[in-house]
């Protein structure tokens, strides 16, 4: 398990490190980069844009490519490092799919801004939800419990991405309880927010971090999400696929495969963990391939 949490760590840093900064072909300057070439084929090109730290993203965009794939289309990979420019290049056209986004309540202030450049192809997911969690052992049961137990965090909660909605949501929560007033919330990557926890979780030291479910990290470590009876964090959610605007105009056969695929939890749950635990870096194709042996019955 330790080996593969490290190199689950890895996916992480690598986007985050490596391709901060780069360009795709046609692409807006610093939006991200290609992850490969993509496969050739008849029909035309779609980009699929994702982050590949986010591994909602990361297992559906490789579930997308080969389906479409299968279609006829030549798709590529253009891997980004925030949900920002992810948005803005759906907007502009530079991406055509955002294979696992959260229009509804996370990324709604991206939707309030791009959302007439931006088509919904369907929602593949229907209970998302974000939160903040604890290791298994801390004492704290609910968000309330924060309050006055800032010296044994070290007055921090770690986060992810400054640009992510569980940011902005977190951070939303910690005025509206006046824990802003205890904690900060420290932002990077969800890459060093899993670094913390796995340094914490290993040396069963007390920690807070921001997290959302579905994500493989709420089984790959001793964590357990405080309990929230006031929606502070949100209510749960859909996650969603978005096209670029006339997208299905433009692709009428992959925009009817994509609104045909709907996951449950047991669904989703097994190809994450395939994608991300069981192959791993550098193998998501095959461990699509081998869920999609194992789940014939999905995509129709």
């Amino acid at each position: 398990m330790k080996k593969k949490i490290t190199a689950l760590l890895a996916i992480g840093a690598i986007g985050s490190l490596a391709l901060a900064g780069c360009t795709s072909n046609g692409g807006t300057g610093g939006t991200g980069g290609d992850a490969d070439g993509g496969s050739k084929g008849d029909k035309g090109t779609i980009t699929l844009g994702f982050l590949p730290s986010w591994t909602d993203g990361l297992s559906t965009a490789y579930l997308l490519e080969n389906k479409l794939e299968e279609l006829g289309y030549d798709v590529k990979m253009k891997t980004l490092t925030d949900a920002g420019p992810l948005y803005t290049g759906l907007a502009q056209g530079d991406v055509d799919i955002y294979p696992s986004a959260w229009p509804e309540l996370t990324h709604k202030k991206y939707m309030d801004k791009y959302g007439d450049d931006i088509e919904d192809l369907g929602t593949y997911y229907e209970n998302a939800k974000l939160t903040i969690a604890v290791p298994e052992y801390s004492e704290l049961t609910s968000i309330e419990d924060l309050k006055g137990k800032a010296a044994d965090y070290d007055g921090k909660i770690i986060g992810i991405e400054p640009g992510a909605g569980l940011t902005e949501q977190t951070t939303k929560m910690l005025g509206e309880t006046g824990l802003d007033s205890e904690y900060e919330l420290v932002t990077s990557s969800t890459a060093a927010m899993l670094t913390e926890l796995k340094k914490a979780t290993d040396k069963q030291e007390d920690l807070v971090v921001t997290l959302w479910r579905p994500f493989w990290a709420n089984d790959a470590f001793p964590v357990k999400d405080l309990e929230d009876p006031n929606g502070l964090m949100g209510e749960a959610e859909g996650l969603h696929f978005l096209g670029t605007k006339g997208f299905a105009d433009e692709y009428p056969e992959a925009a009817e495969l994509i609104e045909s695929i709907k996951l449950d939890d047991v669904q989703y749950g097994s190809l994450e963990d395939m994608v991300v635990n069981e192959y791993g870096e550098g193998k998501e194709r095959e461990a699509v391939k081998a869920w999609l042996e194992e789940n014939p019955d999905v995509i129709k």
